[in-house]
Parts: structure tokens; C-alpha cells; sequence
């Protein structure tokens, strides 16, 4: 299991150097057999992430090289085969929701706030984050995030289906984890498959028929596999499985 801490104050806005380094860590994480799953978080009590470094974008005029993996290693990662977990700590702004939305799951403490501000600074989110939004919760909520950057409650955004949890404050590191342990109990070739079973069905419309089809065949392959019938086995022996993998 990893833990990625964004540790940029006063903020934890992102910028250029620091977008660069997450996606070495997403990028080693997701060829790392050690490693099943990630959380992510920021640093102190008040701020997730504040999203891009305001400052920069404007000295840069908007052309800020966040790396190959887009914004915070992550936005533009299609490649990625394991899950990440947010867990969301404070104000979760602009790039920083968009940060969580491209996570799996988002765990957040009850005084998390969320909103998204590119349209106050006249930018714009990334589309894929628009289509994530949309994906994620109704139609009109999203739309009103876009529209006016108001910030929403942890509670209210859980209500529209976007957060996963909401706990105390002094709770989120601990329910991250487990949430996070009972992913990593599962098949590795089991997740990765579901994960992009997820990706492909949530995400495309229509699906691709190719695909699907060569997501069938993956999900045949995973069925037939030494960790499924580990799997059974370990159920049928009231034990731990141990997965290998294949």
C-alpha cells in the first residue's frame, strides 16, 4: 500500500515541479508488484489540494507542462491498472477535485468543501473531468458546480453520489486505510480487470464493441486463473487467500 502526502503550503496548490513528481510516483506505483493500491492526501488540517498554482499558470500564460500523465500525475493516466483512494481533508478546489475525481474512490473528513473554480478565473476544467463529473452525480448538480464554483459540503456531496464516505476528521487516515486494505485482499488480476471493465462501461458512450470484446476475453482469462480458484479454495478453508497474481 502507498501513502502520497501533497505537502506544498500554504495550499497545497500544484504546480509544474510538483505535478512532475506525483506522476513519477503514480508512474512507479503502477509497475511496482509490491504495491496494490494508493491513497493520496494533503498535508495539514485545511487543504486537500487548492488545485493548479495560480501564480504559475499566469506567468506561464496557462502553458504549464504538468508532465505526460496530465495534472497531478494523474488526470491523464489511462494506463494506470490499480486503484487510488482520496481522502479528502479540507478544501478540495479547482485541480484538486479534479485530482479526486480522476481517484477511484473518495473517502472525505465532514469538514471537507469542494468546488470548481475555472470558470471564476476564466479557464476551464479538463474535459475528461467535465465527462468524470457528469459520470459521477446528477446532471444539474454538476452543472451548477461548473456554472458557479460554489463550495459544497462533504454531506451534500456524498448526497449526490460523488464521495464514497464521510467521517471525522480525526478518522479519515484510519478509514482510508482500511478501505484501502480491503482492496488490496482482493485478486490483483481481479481488480485491475474490473477496474478497466469500469473505465470502458462508465466511461464510453457507445461502447466500444472491440473493447468490450477484449474485456470479455480478460474477464474469461480471470475467471480460469490460479488466484480464482485460490480464491474458492481459500472460501471453502476458512483461510486467507494468497494471491500470486495469475
Amino acid at each position: 500500500m502507498l501513502e502520497i502526502v501533497i505537502d506544498n503550503p500554504k495550499a497545497n496548490a500544484i504546480d509544474a515541479a510538483t505535478s512532475q513528481a506525483l506522476g513519477k510516483v503514480f508512474a512507479a506505483f503502477n509497475t511496482d508488484p509490491a504495491l496494490r493500491v494508493a491513497i493520496i492526501t494533503g498535508a495539514g488540517d485545511r487543504f486537500f489540494c487548492a488545485g493548479g498554482d495560480v501564480a504559475e499558470l499566469d506567468r506561464a500564460q496557462g502553458n504549464v507542462d504538468y508532465g505526460p500523465q496530465g495534472f497531478a500525475g494523474l488526470t491523464h493516466f489511462p494506463a494506470l491498472s490499480k486503484p487510488v483512494i482520496a481522502a479528502v481533508n479540507g478544501i478540495c478546489a479547482g485541480g484538486g477535485l479534479e485530482l479526486a475525481l480522476a481517484c477511484d474512490m473518495i473517502v472525505a473528513s465532514a469538514g471537507a468543501r469542494f468546488c470548481l473554480t475555472e470558470t471564476q478565473i476564466g479557464t476551464l476544467p479538463y474535459l475528461v473531468t467535465v465527462q468524470r463529473l457528469l459520470q459521477r452525480m446528477p446532471v444539474n448538480i454538476a452543472t451548477e458546480m461548473l456554472y458557479t464554483g460554489r463550495r459544497m459540503s462533504a454531506a451534500e456531496m456524498q448526497g449526490t453520489g460523488l464521495i464514497n464516505h464521510v467521517v471525522p476528521h480525526e478518522d479519515l487516515r484510519q478509514h482510508a486505510l482500511y478501505l484501502a486494505e480491503c482492496v488490496a485482499a482482493s485478486a490483483p488480476r481481479s481488480i485491475a480487470t474490473v477496474r478497466r471493465a469500469i473505465t470502458l462501461i462508465a466511461g464510453s458512450d457507445p461502447i466500444d464493441a472491440a473493447a468490450l470484446e477484449a474485456l470479455e476475453s480478460d474477464f474469461a482469462s480471470v475467471m480460469a486463473s490460479d488466484d480464482a480458484n485460490e480464491g474458492a479454495a481459500a472460501f471453502v478453508e476458512k483461510r486467507k487467500p494468497q494471491w500470486q497474481g495469475r
